[in-house]
């Protein structure tokens, strides 16, 4: 299986369970935001919109989009 079939499957099943890839992606985020200096959030943030995008779920509706902290 090559890689375009691996993303075509992911997105098929992201398609499938939306709710939980999104929340699987938030707690992501998170603990990532977590365990690095302030600084990087925004780029954590950048990152989590283009893996929503990616998995068809459209990008900036996690939390946290303006890297508050």
């Amino acid at each position: 299986m090559g890689f375009d079939d691996a993303l075509n499957k992911a997105k098929d099943l992201a398609g499938e369970n939306s709710d939980k890839v999104d929340q699987g992606i938030d707690a992501a985020t998170e603990q990532i935001k977590e365990r690095t200096p302030d600084s990087v959030d925004e780029h954590v943030d950048s990152g989590a919109d283009a893996a929503r995008e990616q998995f068809g779920l459209g990008g900036g509706e996690g939390e946290g989009e303006e890297g508050g902290n």
